[in-house]
């Protein structure tokens, strides 16, 4: 296999601008073969434009040499000048799901890193392999043109872009870059453990695998992929104007939508926006399964006659139409918030308070303090009954001070009438747009 050179990769980022005139960019880099000739070919493209490639390494804790493998990383990159910050998973682990935990660990890791250094590129190795192995995996499931789809070139989450300049390049490239320059990786045991669905897969697509026999390679499954992820953009688009004409959002995070309008829609873009409108609203990490997906969408198409739940969020009929809103039961914890200071809850609103305010905790109203303040009279300023317990609230040690989206406050608290609670989903109803200026 012929290693990557400079000008090749080069032309793969040119289809990922645009970028700033000294480019800044962040690289995941957990010192495998494919992160750290990542990283190399974007140093070498950084600084041929005045810019530079930072590596970040993810420590989750998970093996006992992990750390010195870290460490290790860093010295390989510091002998070649190349910034080096390790971010680590602290906490409990979980005892199932290690992987899944371990990834959403890891890009919650990355994306906050990136957002406090004001970086808006983050660079990801993933490579043809590792999409046509996406592929089959979410063939396996039943997944739609999502999942089919695989990895996007480019991902653009509320804080940043997620890039990937190598997924028309297969694993053994990656390798031959690092070397023809005389470099050694970092080998993961977990990528050679059987009891991973992905490295079963992995097996399948390999020389001596069953669909490589068959000519079922994985330059021929990327190629599916690639023309699957055309397909999955032209319906973003469709999903993302369907709701701009059937979906009424609302500050408080809940939606009224028109039925009507939504059944006028092809099934497959009533599809799209419903699973869009229950990811926003109910803060989702994952897109919902296709069976369950298609139920909802054939009640709401036939006309929703009662109360649904459906991935953390109430669907039910309202004035018409259909409201759809967050599910109290699903509802996170409340996180706290210190004077003048910021916090995210329920991975749908951001909260900021004033420095005059004392220490403070944002959370769901509930049901109990709900039923208090309408016994005092607060208004509920056109928000439905049963949205307000989902409210984002402030509280204190000495119970509730504030309800921005209700206009109350504590008498006495007045200071904290100048919060601000604002919706910012994890997921927004359309495609996210950066703009560099």
């Amino acid at each position: 296999m012929d290693p990557i050179g400079d000008a090749e990769f080069s032309s793969w980022m040119d289809r990922l601008g645009p970028f700033e005139r000294l480019p800044v960019v962040a690289v995941a880099c957990s010192g495998g073969a494919d992160s750290l000739a990542l990283t190399i070919l974007a140093d070498a493209w950084a600084r041929s434009r005045g810019g530079q490639a930072i590596a970040l390494t993810v420590d989750h804790g998970l093996r006992a040499d992990s750390a010195a493998e870290a460490e290790t990383v860093g010295r390989w990159l510091a002998a070649r000048e190349i910034p080096h910050h390790v971010l680590r998973w602290e906490g409990a682990k979980p005892g199932t799901g290690i992987q899944a935990a371990a990834r959403r660990a890891r890009y919650a890791l990355l994306e906050d890193w990136c957002r406090q250094e004001g970086l808006l590129h983050l660079l990801l190795a993933h490579h043809r392999d590792d999409q046509a192995e996406t592929l089959l995996m979410h063939l396996a499931r039943g997944s739609g043109v999502d999942g089919l789809a695989g990895m996007a070139p480019i991902t653009e989450t509320r804080a940043l872009r997620l890039l990937r300049p190598m997924l028309d390049a297969p694993h053994a490239r990656l390798e031959a870059t690092l070397a023809a320059r005389g470099l050694v990786w970092v080998e993961d045991p977990s990528n050679r453990n059987p009891l991973f669905r992905r490295v079963r897969m992995r097996g399948l697509l390999s020389s001596a695998g069953i669909l490589a026999g068959e000519g079922l390679d994985s330059r021929r499954l990327a190629k599916t992929a690639q023309g699957l992820s055309r397909a999955r953009g032209s319906l973003e688009t469709a999903g993302a104007r369907l709701l701009a004409v059937c979906a009424d959002l609302h500050p408080a995070g809940f939606v009224r939508l028109d039925p009507v309008s939504f059944a006028r829609a092809e099934p497959e873009i009533r599809l799209r926006a419903l699973a869009a409108l229950c990811r926003c609203l109910g803060g989702a990490v994952y897109p919902p399964r296709l069976e369950r997906l298609e139920r909802l969408e054939r009640a709401l198409t036939d006309g929703l006659a009662a109360r649904r739940t459906f991935q953390g969020c109430v669907l039910a009929p309202w004035e018409g139409g259909v409201l759809i809103q967050r599910e109290v039961r699903a509802m996170a914890a409340p996180v706290a918030i210190p004077p003048g200071g910021s916090a995210r809850w329920d991975g749908r609103f951001t909260a900021r308070i004033g420095g005059g305010c004392g220490p403070m905790r944002l959370g769901a109203l509930g049901i109990e303090a709900w039923r208090q303040v309408r016994r005092d009279g607060a208004a509920r300023g056109g928000i439905p009954g049963s949205v307000c317990p989902t409210l984002p609230a402030l509280f204190d040690d000495s119970g509730l001070v504030a309800i921005p989206h209700l206009g109350f406050c504590r008498p006495g608290m007045e200071g904290a009438a100048d919060a601000e609670i604002l919706f910012t989903p994890e997921r927004a109803l359309g495609p996210v747009r950066h703009c560099l200026v």
